[in-house]
């Protein structure tokens, strides 16, 4: 579905010279679902963490009932064998005075009887007891196993990011002092540059050293084809005033973004389902707009690249 938005709006940038009000308002509705849907990405890897947080908690809860279950275990089992003690000396007892006394030998008889009972109780309770530790374990050990994979999981999903994070710093190390910069947070990889680097003022045709800048980053791109691409576009807060197709610091910033997705979709190797294009005009800034070099950081293009997410939801919902 984004794929053919992205197709429409490119179309219609280039064979309209002013854009409608349908086609702001659909862009803006789609800027708002791609908010949505970072935002649910976002929720799920906080979900992910949730979820190996409670596992956390219910291994220590379990690791608690395990201790005690044990302890329980060692008390009837010492219980068990003085009981057993006390019907050898009993036994010992009842030796001796059965040649001396019917009474006593009854009695002991008795407290025989007394005895064994108690000790039969006794080994039915540690039986008992003992299962329930063994289920303990196997539950334990299958809870264990699984924050072991979700762990492995997230810590992978990590390091390919950090790995392509290292990845596009050296392709792109020739831009570096020119607006350039690559950074990872939150499990993502922000690539932001500076318009000074990609447009002319008021332009949304990128300029040869910004389009050979997209183009090594579409290199790196399309060897990770398993990575969600958005490009969003920003302004300064200086209302655009030239005349021409353009209404808005909102549209400029959404044609840069499609511009930028245009050179990208130029190699083969870049996944078009992937690529999303979203203008966000002067509403995201970085600095203040007050000053001249505010408004210069302001003035740029992010592209976001965030981990696909199926495993970890699909390991999270077999929790």
């Amino acid at each position: 579905m984004i794929k053919r938005i992205s197709i429409g709006l490119m179309m219609l940038a280039l064979t309209t010279s002013c854009v409608s009000k349908k086609v702001y308002t659909d862009l803006e509705n789609k800027f708002t679902d791609l908010k949505k849907e970072n935002r649910s990405l976002e929720d799920e890897i906080a979900a992910a963490k949730k979820a190996k947080a409670e596992l956390d908690l219910a291994h220590a809860s379990q690791q608690t009932q395990l201790d005690k279950i044990t302890s329980e275990r060692d008390k009837l089992s010492a219980d068990y064998a003085a009981a057993d003690k006390s019907l050898k000396t009993l036994q010992a007892s009842y030796d001796a005075l059965e040649k001396n006394s019917d009474a006593a030998l009854k009695a002991n008889l008795n407290k025989n009887r007394e005895l064994l009972a108690q000790l039969e109780i006794k080994e039915k309770a540690l039986a008992a007891e003992q299962e329930r530790l063994d289920k303990l374990n196997v539950d334990l050990q299958a809870s264990s196993k699984r924050l072991s994979e979700l762990e492995e999981r997230i810590a992978s999903q990590d390091a390919s990011m950090c790995k392509l994070k290292e990845t596009l710093s050296k392709a792109l190390n020739s831009f570096e002092g020119k607006g350039l910069t690559v950074q990872q947070k939150n499990g993502k990889v922000y690539v932001s540059m500076e318009n000074k680097l990609l447009f002319g003022s008021g332009s949304w045709a990128v300029g040869a050293e910004g389009r050979r800048a997209i183009v090594e980053i579409g290199k790196v791109l399309g060897e990770n084809p398993d990575i969600t691409i958005l490009i969003e576009g920003h302004t300064d807060n200086d209302a655009y005033k030239a005349s021409g197709p353009i209404a808005d610091n909102w549209d400029l910033s959404t044609k840069r973004a499609t511009a930028i997705v245009a050179i990208l979709g130029e190699n083969k190797q870049v996944k078009k389902e992937n690529l999303t294009a979203a203008g966000r005009g002067e509403f995201a800034p970085l600095m203040s707009n007050d000053s001249a070099e505010g408004k210069a950081k302001n003035r740029r293009i992010e592209i976001i690249l965030t981990p696909k997410l199926d495993e970890i939801s699909k390991m999270l919902n077999d929790l």
